[in-house]
């Protein structure tokens, strides 16, 4: 699998939720031929539904684009570390690369925490590439909870 980064349009995302008052923490998914499939932003406040990550929701939808609960060879990229929750749902689905922005040390998933992938109850490991536009995605966060506080 080449290397190919969708982080500006994932960002965008981010971007985009915390305009609605969301976290700012974007995803998109793209098939193996490298279309993008599925992009979205956190809507957890608007849905009233703690499942609403941007991970979720793209899985969600690319899953049924697929028609398919897995999605082999498909690259999910999302501004933020996954937590828990996303991360097992990204094994769940079998997703072939994750790509993410800024690290997480407090709720990730990944590199941190749970570190889902690591578990023997995880029955799939995406190949896994981190600090991509870390930066901007660590200063669109910081920037949402200052002006939140």
């Amino acid at each position: 699998m080449s290397f190919r980064s969708d982080m500006q349009i994932a960002l965008d995302e981010a971007r985009a939720a915390a305009k609605r008052g969301e976290v700012p923490v974007g995803a998109v998914i793209a098939d193996p031929s490298g279309q993008i499939v599925a992009q979205a932003g956190n809507r957890t406040r608007e849905l009233n539904d703690p499942t609403a990550h941007a991970e979720i929701l793209v899985l969600r939808a690319a899953c049924a684009e697929a028609g398919s609960e897995r999605l082999p060879g498909y690259v999910l990229t999302v501004s933020l570390e996954p937590c828990a929750m996303c991360a097992a749902a990204i094994a769940a689905a079998r997703i072939g690369r994750l790509i993410y922005g800024a690290a997480d040390p407090k709720s990730g998933g990944v590199a941190h925490g749970a570190r889902i992938f690591e578990q023997s109850q995880s029955h799939h490991r995406p190949e896994v590439i981190d600090g991509i536009a870390a930066e901007e995605s660590e200063a669109l966060l910081k920037g949402f909870f200052t002006y939140k506080r």
